[in-house]
């Protein structure tokens, strides 16, 4: 489902921020060498990822599903100095293109790689972290913002991306379509809890801001 018409969001990204030059080119690498290219983040939501961090100016961020690296290099432009940002994905394979684009752009000794599953990763982190983006397996996202919410401090961001799923959500639920399924089920829960303020966002396939109250 597309939101807006490709004139629309044309005109939008003309006239949002430039993405740098390596962004670029980490796009272009995507597109011809790695499997499912329409995974990564892209020029506009990067703009957003970025602007919001530079806004939260995170000592550290934690960001679930690296895929090529675009979105941990957006969130990276936040950072204050000496800060870090932890990524982890399930592919080792992409490993070796994450890390080119993460030292050509600068960030390099910023960024902490890991490979294997958040869920299992997360609980070895002892560490607090300012920001968090979840972006990986939709069946799993509940128990990604539980695991990360301990360790997300009083008035940080949890930003939680494809939460309209290409506008399945609002469609009629096909019974097999678990991940469909678990995003109705994850966007009512921020709803409802109270740890968290809440506000969902039409930006590309849908990001949600959650901010963890002080009060939890």
């Amino acid at each position: 489902m597309h939101f807006l018409s490709e004139s629309l969001q044309g005109y939008i990204t003309e006239h949002s921020e430039n993405e740098p030059e390596y962004l670029q080119a980490l796009s272009r690498e995507t597109h011809l060498k790695v499997l499912q290219p329409r995974m990564i983040t892209g020029h506009y939501q990067g703009r957003v990822l970025s602007m919001l961090s530079k806004l939260i100016s995170p000592f550290r961020i934690l960001e679930i599903g690296t895929y090529t690296g675009y979105s941990a290099l957006c969130l990276a432009e936040g950072l204050r100095p000496g800060g870090e940002l932890h990524t982890i994905d399930i592919n080792e394979e992409l490993q070796g293109i994450q890390r080119k684009y993460f030292d050509l752009s600068g960030y390099g000794k910023q960024i902490k790689q890991y490979v294997g599953d958040a869920l299992d990763i997360i609980p070895g982190l002892d560490l607090q972290f300012d920001l968090i983006f979840i972006d990986a397996e939709k069946k799993e996202y509940s128990r990604y913002f539980e695991a990360v919410l301990p360790r997300t401090k009083q008035g940080g961001i949890i930003l939680s991306d494809n939460v309209l799923w290409s506008g399945k959500v609002i469609e009629p639920l096909d019974p097999t379509d678990k991940a469909t399924r678990a995003l109705l089920d994850y966007n009512d829960m921020l709803k409802r809890d109270p740890r968290v303020e809440t506000v969902m966002l039409p930006i590309r396939d849908g990001l949600t801001l959650s901010r963890v109250r002080s009060d939890r």
